[in-house]
């Protein structure tokens, strides 16, 4: 039955048309975008998911600060040390010298004063952002954050007590070759102090350093979860942005011919 009232042909070519038009606005905008999941009406259970996610890269690039500003500061307390190491090195090499008659035990002990001062300067130097791990009476350690839980992902690095162990106002001066014996000990042991300083702190350096290498493959892997959930598949979408643009044009030309469906009836009053 045909009726100039109700043109179901076209009532539903329009409704057709609608249904393009709103899938066709959907992918421009996954393109545009490039988010297949933009808000919580596309997905509400993905969106939600992907937003706890995204917290969660944002706090593990706070906790990659945290670390690299960790592995700087050991990173100049290492280099102090070993440097100390090498210091005290030369001067053992001035004391086992210095264990002879036939020498100038002044010259060696004024070399030996100036190499312990040098060390004396490494040690009030070697800070970095206002932590010396080289004195434990002023920074007794370095708690690092490497993890999203600070009660349990914290790595702590105990500083050298350098006022016991590296202190070179107790090297005994030398004069003779008696007082060169015991300097010579004194060193050797501070020597031994400062070597495993340098290996403590290698560690400790080794350990954030790990870390830091973790929370990036970790934060690297949150993102391309992120990706996998919400991005555009950008060749997927360019073929269905092209199959609803034939969708569309064929739904308005049956829209076209719905319309004028009508006019026929004219004839029936001819």
């Amino acid at each position: 039955m045909s009726s100039i009232l109700t043109n179901n042909g076209a009532m539903v070519a329009l409704q057709t048309l609608k249904s393009v038009n709103m899938d066709l606005n959907d992918t421009q905008s996954q393109i545009s975008t490039g988010k297949r999941i933009g808000s919580a009406k596309d997905n509400a259970a993905v969106w939600a998911i992907s937003k706890e996610m995204d917290s969660d890269i944002a706090s593990y690039e706070s906790v990659q600060e945290s670390l690299g500003v960790g592995e700087s500061t050991v990173a100049v307390a290492l280099s102090g040390a070993e440097q100390i190491v090498e210091t005290l090195t030369e001067m053992r090499q001035l004391a086992i010298s210095a264990n002879s008659e036939n020498v100038d035990h002044g010259k060696i002990q004024n070399s030996i004063a100036k190499k312990a001062a040098q060390i004396e300067s490494i040690i009030d130097s070697a800070e970095f952002n206002g932590a010396n791990l080289l004195d434990a009476a002023t920074t007794p350690q370095l708690t690092v954050l490497g993890g999203l839980d600070p009660a349990a992902d914290t790595i702590t690095v105990t500083s050298i007590d350098s006022a016991t162990n590296l202190s070179t106002g107790g090297i005994t001066a030398i004069t003779d070759v008696g007082t060169a014996s015991t300097a010579l000990t004194e060193i050797e042991t501070m020597l031994g102090n400062a070597i495993d300083a340098a290996a403590q702190l290698g560690a400790d350096s080794n350990r954030l350093g790990d870390q830091s290498q973790f929370v990036s493959k970790l934060n690297d892997s949150l993102k391309m979860g992120v990706s996998t959930m919400t991005d555009t598949n950008m060749e997927e979408s360019s073929a269905r942005l092209k199959a609803l643009q034939t969708q569309q044009q064929l739904a308005v030309q049956s829209l076209s011919i719905a319309n004028q469906a009508p006019q026929t009836l004219m004839s029936l009053f001819r």
